[in-house]
């Protein structure tokens, strides 16, 4: 029985779910990662007996996982087991001096996400809180932050939870929609995949150097440090800040099809500017520094969220858990920032893009994993994983999210964002679509990276290659300094 274990919902304790692997590189003794998503609301949020309910009857239902608990069997293997849940257990209402100014709970509430981003969670309990902050902020007039361990879904099936428990603002009773996942149609082929000869040998060759090299940088090629990393150990469990911007995807569309790009080749061309400028900016010179990102990629077959009917059809289970991989991307060499044309940003990352498309590299690091957690243990595996992290810069990850507006237990929603906790990096990349814009969030080590000027380096960063595609030149703003 969970601590605290008043009646309420759950199992009777005697099914068991054997936990995925990745579920249990996860929740290890090296990696305890965490994923919050955050949601600025229009209105207050429910009552006590409505918000319980709310969570008892829509939350829980979605997956067995959100009422079991990580246990070990005899032989040391993990397993999910059912247990009841008290959903007063899993609800946290922070407490403020009352009669602040929405700016002053700005920052109690960006103190709050700091604190509970690194909190370790009980093991005793289902490994889910809902956190929520009662107090008018610039940006909602209600907070919702629910936390989620990484161990129970990765952000693809842990939103695609939290959209099965959302509405239409305009009418409930419609499905929710989402972009297409397709790209532009029209991408510019690449010089290298001309010739029939390359173009059958090429993806054998990217697979071998993408896999070499992943398995290099986790365990021999460490980045140096930087603006962007601090190098520290136990980096994972220092205060960070998160912080965000809102940029708009039709801009992002009209970049793409200016330049005849992808969505996310305009966005990993915005990232990797952005923390050039940002790393010019706190060292000057330091942008020619070897920097890598981690990013993450969805491995399963459904590409799409589903709704709860479809995640309760039998083997609607198999999409869920941890089903992703990743792939190391190193960050385009720069040799004056200042000279650099923002448009060339975009064409190296479609570049990179397609080589780590034509690359079977991914699935043998999954490979890898798989026959490492066969022949020495989770453990083992997990600590690989550690290295992985911690020998890079940053990781960056990207989920679809709705086209309409939504509503939580009768809330709107402004806005929302997640961001990935508990790794051992200085800087965290996410981003999010929702109405007509992308939310990128930034989670970074406080104390070594600037919230303020990371935030405005990716601003000035789209902007500038917005510019560029219109045929303009930048004007910063009189507040920004030149770059």
């Amino acid at each position: 029985m969970m601590r605290g274990g008043a009646a309420a919902e759950g199992g009777d304790g005697d099914e068991r779910i054997p936990v995925s692997p990745n579920g249990q590189f996860f929740n290890s003794s090296v990696l305890s990662v965490y994923i919050l998503a955050v949601f600025e609301l229009e209105s207050p949020v429910a009552g006590g007996e409505q918000r319980e309910e709310i969570l008892r009857k829509e939350f829980l239902p979605v997956s067995t996982r959100f009422s079991s608990i990580m246990v070990k069997d005899t032989k040391g293997v993990k397993h999910w087991k059912p247990v009841k849940v008290n959903i007063k257990d899993h609800i946290r209402i922070p407490t403020f001096p009352p009669g602040l100014s929405p700016e002053e709970y700005e920052k109690h509430l960006q103190g709050y996400l700091s604190e509970i981003a690194i909190e370790e969670m009980s093991q005793n309990k289902p490994l889910w809180e809902v956190h929520i902050f009662k107090y008018c902020t610039p940006s909602a007039v209600n907070t919702l932050v629910f936390k989620l361990h990484h161990a129970i879904g990765d952000g693809f099936s842990l939103m695609t939870a939290l959209f099965s428990c959302l509405r239409r603002a305009d009418d409930p009773s419609l499905p929710l929609t989402f972009p297409s996942c397709n790209g532009s149609s029209k991408q510019n082929r690449s010089k290298i995949e001309n010739g029939t000869i390359w173009r059958h040998l090429s993806p054998l060759w990217f697979t071998f150097q993408d896999f070499g090299w992943s398995l290099l940088k986790s365990s021999l090629l460490v980045d140096p440090k930087s603006p962007i990393r601090s190098g520290e150990l136990g980096v994972e469990f220092k205060p960070v800040f998160i912080s965000s911007i809102s940029l708009s995807l039709e801009e992002i569309r009209e970049v793409r099809e200016e330049l005849k790009a992808t969505v996310n080749d305009v966005i990993t061309g915005t990232v990797f500017y952005g923390i050039q400028l940002y790393m010019h900016r706190m060292s000057p010179g330091s942008e020619n520094l070897p920097a890598t990102a981690l990013v993450l990629l969805n491995t399963r077959s459904v590409s799409k969220h589903l709704s709860l009917e479809d995640i309760r059809k039998d083997g609607a289970e198999a999409s869920w858990g941890n089903q992703f991989g990743f792939i190391h991307v190193p960050l385009p060499a720069c040799k004056c920032i200042k000279k650099a044309n923002p448009i060339d940003y975009v064409f190296e990352a479609q570049e990179l893009i397609m080589k780590k498309r034509s690359s079977l590299g991914v699935y043998l690091t999954g490979r890898f994993l798989e026959m490492l957690r066969r022949l020495r243990g989770p453990e083992a595996a997990a600590e690989h994983i550690h290295s992985t992290l911690r020998n890079t810069s940053m990781t960056i990850s990207n989920i679809i999210g709705p086209l309409e507006k939504i509503s939580m237990g009768g809330c709107p929603v402004k806005s929302f964002y997640f961001m990935v906790t508990r790794l051992p990096q200085s800087l965290t990349i996410s981003m999010l679509s929702y109405m007509g814009k992308l939310r990128l969030a930034v989670g970074g080590e406080k104390g070594f990276l600037d919230s303020e000027a990371m935030s405005g380096c990716f601003e000035e960063a789209f902007a500038k290659i917005l510019d560029a595609v219109r045929g303009k030149r930048y004007t910063p703003p009189s507040s920004q300094g030149d770059v």
